[in-house]
């Protein structure tokens, strides 16, 4: 059974396009040169958050606001990405809205979802511990808990992969990054909606493996670390749902190592002039690695977002690779 229906879909872009306009899909000549393959990059670095899940937050709350009386406010659990989405859209419905970030987190993305409207609230070590601190928060306030992964958010991003398929020429594979699996899980779906043979890849730091092991045990597999500087795929929890979705859907889980993460940044950075984030640039990293596979075919990329902290791009752009947080 699908997470959604197509005609489900359409509405929930009616939603999105409220706030984030159809974001590009480019064919950028310097990555096939670099790569060998003919590469589609979705620019979800493009939307009013900087990141894919601005369109997820908006609905996930506008169908939270159907199936119920008006909570009190909003409290999530997030590295970034996530919060200015939940931000941004409780704002623009008069909500008041808790986000819990781990100690450490990047002081630019608490800026962001400050501006958007968000109380920014640190606790925990990590993010999987914040969301702890998250749901304290949700018992003493009384505020509905906004999770990570839930099918609302899901349709929600899976608008940028209708965008996709519905604008590029028909594509062998995509390359999908992987936090909490919202992303994935929604190419996949809108994948088979259409009835598409397109491959989907998902990617994962090799320090943050926790996905990449689940889908090789085929159940959820915890770690005690997600040690990346690429904030958008530290996961050590994975949901069940999402794994059993990738384990389905997905042809396989790609792994690269920090050094290749930030040499995709810097590729992106020269071939196309666009920031991308860790995990927004993960794909990059694993067609490089992987580009024999797909020699003169024709792969997409999710640029996911393009929300890096200035010390550690500066780092980056000095061909270095920015230290390995513990998250």
């Amino acid at each position: 059974m699908p997470l959604f229906t197509l005609d489900q879909l359409e509405s929930a872009a009616k939603i999105v396009r409220r706030f984030v306009l159809p974001t590009p899909a480019y064919a950028w000549p310097l990555l096939a040169q670099a790569t060998g393959v003919e590469v589609i990059v979705k620019h979800e670095n493009h939307t009013p958050t900087g990141a894919f899940k601005a369109r997820g937050g908006l609905v996930y709350i506008d169908a939270l606001l159907r199936s119920a009386h008006k909570p009190a406010g909003l409290v999530s659990a997030t590295r970034g990405n996530h919060g200015q989405s939940i931000a941004a859209a409780a704002s623009r419905n008069g909500l008041p809205v808790t986000i819990v970030v781990p100690h450490g987190n990047s002081p630019e993305k608490n800026a962001a979802m400050a501006a958007f409207g968000g109380e920014v609230v640190t606790g925990g070590k990590d993010f999987d511990e914040s969301r702890h601190v998250a749901a304290a928060i949700q018992r003493e306030r009384g505020y509905h808990f906004v999770p990570s992964f839930h099918r609302d958010l899901i349709k929600g991003v899976a608008t940028y992969a209708q965008e996709l398929f519905a604008s590029a020429p028909p594509l062998d594979a995509v390359y999908v990054p992987i936090g909490m699996g919202s992303g994935i899980c929604g190419v996949i779906t809108v994948r088979d909606l259409l009835g598409l043979a397109t491959e989907i890849i998902g990617v994962v730091a090799e320090n943050a493996p926790a996905f990449a092991l689940s889908f090789e045990a085929g159940r959820p597999v915890t770690t005690n670390s997600a040690a990346t500087f690429a904030d958008g795929v530290a996961t050590r929890d994975p949901p069940g749902e999402a794994v059993e979705i990738v384990r389905r859907g997905a042809s396989r889980v790609v792994r690269v190592s920090e050094d290749e993460i930030a040499a995709a940044i810097r590729l992106y950075y020269t071939a196309t002039h666009n920031l991308a984030e860790g995990a927004g640039a993960a794909p990059l990293a694993a067609l490089m690695k992987e580009r024999h596979r797909y020699s003169g075919k024709r792969v997409a990329l999710i640029l996911t977002g393009g929300n890096i902290d200035m010390p550690g791009l500066a780092k980056i752009l000095r061909g270095e690779t920015p230290e390995v947080q513990d998250a």
